[in-house]
C-alpha cells in the first residue's frame, strides 16, 4: 500500500487546487450560499457542473468525445478530495453521472448516447433510478411493475418508490417485467424514459427529518419506443447488476459528524460520573469508532493505490457501506443521548453543534438502506468476497406467475 502521491499526481493535485480556488471563489461571488433543495440552489449546482464540465473535471475518467475528462481513477479521486474540501460539491448529480448515464453508456445505442451521455455531463439533464418496489424490499428482481409490448411500443403500469430525485429529474432508467412465465430474474428487460411525460406520477416522500428527497412513482399506461430499451428483452437483471454495482460503489462512504465531532462534543458534555469524556464506557466507545475510521481509512488507501496502478480494485470495497452506515447510526444515536433533554432539539440555531447529530441520526436508517441493505450486502460479501456457500434459493427456478404472493 502506498500512502504518498506519485509525482504525476502530485502534479495533479496541485493542478485542481488552483483551479478549484480560483473557480469556487468565482462561483461563490456569482451564486452565493442558496438553501438546499430551493430554484437557487438548483441553478448554482447546474452552473458549477457546466463549470467543470468545460474544464474537463465532469466525470474525468469518461471520453473526452463525450464531454469527460479522458483521465484516470486516481485524478477522479483526487479531484473528488479537493473538491469536497473548497466545499462546492453538489449531490443532484450523483444517481445520474455514478449510476445511470454508465448503464445508458453500456447498453443505448450510438444515438441513445449522442443525445443523453454530453448533457447529463454538463449538468444540463438529471436522471433518476427506478428500481425499488413497495412489495419487493431489497428484492429488485421481485418487481412488479409490468411492460406490455403494444405493437412496435412498450406500455408500462406499476410503481415505484424511494426513488432520489425524481421530482427533479429529466429522465431515468426503469426496470420492469416483460415475462411473468420465466423465473423472477429473467423475465426483466430495462428501459430510459422521459420523467416529464404525463403518464409519469412523482409523489415526494415526507421524511422524518423534514426533508422531500425520495418519492413514490407512479406510471399508468406509459408509452415507451421499443428504442428506449437498454439490453435484450428478458435480459434487465445483467443490465441492472451493472447499475447496481455502480450504485453499491457511489454510497459506500457516508457523511456526517465522525469520532472526532463525537470527541469535541463529548468535552462539553457532563454525565451523571462528570465529563462525558471521562466516563470509561463512552471512551470504550470512542475507542471503537476510531478504529473501525481507521480501518476503513486504510481500506480505501489500498482502493486508491489499485486505481493508481491502473488496476480494478478488489472486493475490500465491498466492506465500506455495512461498516460506515453502522457507525454512523451508532455514534449518532450516542451523541444525541449523551446531550440529555437537548438531544430533542433539531433547530440548528439552538442545538449543540447545530444538530448535527440529530440529522444523521434520522439519516443513517435510509443510508443502511440505499445501495443494498446490511443483509443482502452481507451476502454479497459471504457468497462473492469469501467463497461461502450460498443460501439456498427455492424460487430459483419458479416462474414468476407462480410464486406465493402472500395474499
Amino acid at each position: 500500500m502506498d500512502f504518498n502521491d506519485s509525482p504525476e499526481e502530485a502534479a495533479y493535485r496541485e493542478k485542481a487546487r488552483a483551479w478549484l480556488a480560483e473557480n469556487a471563489a468565482a462561483h461563490r461571488a456569482a451564486h452565493g450560499e442558496p438553501k438546499p433543495t430551493t430554484p437557487e440552489h438548483m441553478a448554482a449546482a447546474k452552473a458549477w457542473q457546466a463549470r467543470k464540465a468545460g474544464a474537463g473535471y465532469a466525470c474525468i475518467t469518461w471520453p473526452a468525445g463525450v464531454g469527460g475528462g479522458g483521465g484516470t481513477p486516481i485524478q477522479s479521486v483526487i479531484f473528488g478530495q479537493e473538491e469536497a474540501k473548497a466545499g462546492v460539491s453538489y449531490g443532484y448529480f450523483t444517481i445520474g453521472l455514478g449510476m445511470c448515464v454508465p448503464t445508458v453508456m453500456a447498453f443505448a445505442s450510438d444515438e441513445t448516447k449522442q443525445r443523453f451521455v454530453s448533457p447529463a455531463v454538463k449538468g444540463e439533464e438529471i436522471w433518476c433510478q427506478l428500481f425499488s418496489e413497495p412489495a419487493g424490499g431489497s428484492d429488485v428482481a421481485a418487481l412488479r411493475t409490468r411492460a406490455v409490448k403494444d405493437g412496435s411500443d412498450w406500455v408500462i403500469n406499476g410503481q415505484k418508490v424511494w426513488t432520489t430525485g425524481a421530482h427533479y429529474c429529466d429522465y431515468g432508467i426503469v426496470l420492469v417485467r416483460t415475462d411473468v412465465d420465466a423465473p423472477k430474474h429473467k423475465g426483466l428487460t430495462m428501459f430510459w424514459i422521459d420523467m416529464r411525460d404525463a403518464a409519469v406520477e412523482c409523489r415526494p416522500i415526507h421524511q422524518m427529518s423534514g426533508g422531500r428527497e425520495f418519492n413514490e412513482v407512479y406510471f399508468t399506461d406509459l408509452r415507451v419506443k421499443d428504442s428506449q430499451r437498454l439490453g435484450a428483452v428478458g435480459e434487465g437483471w445483467k443490465v441492472a447488476l451493472v447499475t447496481l454495482m455502480n450504485e453499491r460503489l457511489a454510497v459506500g462512504g457516508s457523511s456526517g459528524p465522525d469520532y472526532r465531532q463525537v470527541m469535541e462534543l463529548a468535552r462539553g458534555l457532563s454525565g451523571p460520573n462528570g465529563p462525558a469524556l471521562k466516563d470509561n464506557a463512552f471512551r470504550e466507545k470512542l475507542a471503537d469508532w476510531y478504529v473501525n475510521s481507521q480501518g476503513l481509512k486504510y481500506t480505501r488507501f489500498r482502493t486508491m493505490t489499485a486505481l493508481s496502478r491502473g488496476q480494478t480494485p478488489g472486493p475490500e470495497s465491498s466492506i465500506g457501506k455495512i461498516i460506515a452506515a453502522n457507525q454512523m447510526q451508532e455514534m449518532a444515536n450516542t451523541a444525541v443521548e449523551a446531550q440529555g433533554e437537548y438531544g430533542i432539539l433539531t433547530d440548528p440555531s439552538l442545538a449543540p453543534m447545530e444538530a448535527a447529530f440529530q440529522a444523521s441520526l434520522m439519516w443513517a436508517p435510509g443510508l443502511r438502506i440505499a445501495g443494498g441493505t446490511d443483509e443482502i450486502l452481507k451476502n454479497i460479501i459471504a457468497e462473492r468476497v469469501l467463497g461461502l456457500p450460498g443460501d439456498v434459493r427455492v424460487d430459483k427456478d419458479v416462474a414468476f406467475k407462480d410464486m406465493p404472493t402472500g395474499r
